[in-house]
């Protein structure tokens, strides 16, 4: 089973590039399922109603998501109308929406997916950890590949669950900081690992907002809108080649595609 894995997308620009690149992409690299982290996708902060429907429409099977996921009110309004649209399964219990699902690929075998965030420098919620061991136990009777989006700001919770996982999951994938990194690899028991997927959207930014504005707060510190940049967009993401009888993952390959004007 091939899985293709898009990092954050980051506003209509993001949008953009995973419309006009993914079909070409899924074709050269032979997917058989797309998950797609869209906490940013509707002006850089949170998501929509159409948003979600635009992102399906362009052959995404599961949304994942993280901090930004309550950015847009209207979203407690819809989130549980959709299985694939996640939230991290480690909010309290009683928040709206589901934290993992299972969802057949194009072939007929089913992948999990389960989105976590992590506490350390984001929000005091339940412990990532022990929801992971929680969600991995109701899935492993559906199936044996088990997709995890580690949404967390430090790069030591990532590399933690990614040990902590290994055996048990066939990915542990982070996000959230926008910054692909280099590290990709098969852990020793078969668990495909990558610090941070990196960004799709407009990289002549800070991490997807427009320059000007993030320097200012920065040299200011008075809060002021972001607004997403326009230019030079990129599609970031992996591809994780997996066995579906065992679950193991055999590769992990990282991508980056321009956006040609």
């Amino acid at each position: 089973m091939k899985i293709l894995f898009i990092g954050d997308i980051v506003g209509k620009p993001g949008r953009r590039a995973v419309r006009e690149l993914l079909p070409e992409i899924m074709f050269q690299h032979k997917i058989d399922f797309v998950i797609a982290n869209c906490e940013n996708a509707a002006a850089g902060f949170g998501v929509t109603r159409d948003v979600v429907e635009e992102l399906y429409g362009d052959h995404i099977n599961v949304l994942t998501s993280g901090n930004h996921i309550w950015d847009k009110r209207e979203i407690s309004e819809f989130i549980g109308d959709y299985e694939t649209l996640l939230r991290p399964a480690n909010f309290p219990a009683g928040s709206p929406g589901w934290g993992s699902v299972v969802r057949p690929d194009s072939s007929g075998i089913s992948c999990g997916v389960i989105n976590l965030m992590g506490r350390v420098f984001m929000r005091p919620i339940d412990c990532p950890f022990r929801a992971a061991e929680r969600e991995i136990e109701k899935m492993k009777k559906y199936t044996k590949t088990i997709i995890i989006d580690m949404h967390a700001e430090a790069t030591s919770e990532k590399e933690a669950m990614g040990w902590f996982l290994d055996d048990r999951v066939s990915a542990v994938l982070g996000t959230h900081t926008h910054v692909q990194t280099a590290d990709e690899s098969i852990l020793p028991g078969g668990t495909a690992y990558i610090t941070d997927v990196g960004m799709t959207g407009p990289f002549n930014s800070i991490i997807g907002i427009r320059k000007d504005v993030v320097i200012e707060r920065f040299l200011t510190q008075i809060p002021n809108k972001f607004d997403v940049a326009k230019d030079d967009v990129r599609l970031q993401a992996v591809v994780i080649d997996v066995d579906g009888k065992s679950g193991k993952a055999a590769g992990i390959e990282r991508l980056t595609v321009h956006l040609r004007d």
